[in-house]
């Protein structure tokens, strides 16, 4: 877990940092590239560690892919990305804009009702509760006199 946070995320963070402060172009899109495809990577990982984390191995590979997805030698985030992620959301931007779009309004219309009814029941809470020290007070009211 260790090797996967500072090599998955730690190291990529702080040279993504350093192409901002610089401002180099080129290393903000390889960067860019990188948490894209660290995104479906994580996405997947959830999965996988589900199904197939008895596989002998399969936390080094996990490490492995990552140092490959990294490493400026190999490249791999910007190879998948140039060869299979692009590809793939661009033929599909039309359709996740319009999910995303849609998943908004339910999304806003959603926490307004559950709004409402969070009002709804704090309001009768607080009327079953001043009903019941009503009740309770004028008995001990009563019981005093």
């Amino acid at each position: 877990l260790i090797s996967w946070l500072v090599f998955g995320m730690l190291y990529p963070a702080y040279y993504s940092y350093k192409a901002v402060k610089t401002k180099n172009v080129k290393e903000y899109v390889r960067w860019m590239m990188y948490w894209i495809v660290f995104a479906l990577y994580t996405v997947t990982e959830t999965i996988t560690d589900l199904t197939v984390s008895w596989f002998p191995l399969y936390y080094e590979l996990k490490i492995a892919f990552v140092i490959w997805l990294l490493s400026p030698y190999t490249r791999g985030a910007s190879l998948i990305y140039r060869k299979f992620l692009h590809p793939l959301l661009s033929s599909k931007e039309r359709e996740i804009d319009e999910y995303i779009v849609q998943a908004k309004e339910r999304g806003y219309e959603t926490m307004v009702n559950f709004g409402r009814q969070g009002l709804n029941l704090a309001a009768t809470a607080a009327v079953t509760a001043a009903v019941k020290d009503f009740w309770l007070l004028s008995a001990v009211f009563l019981q005093s006199t």
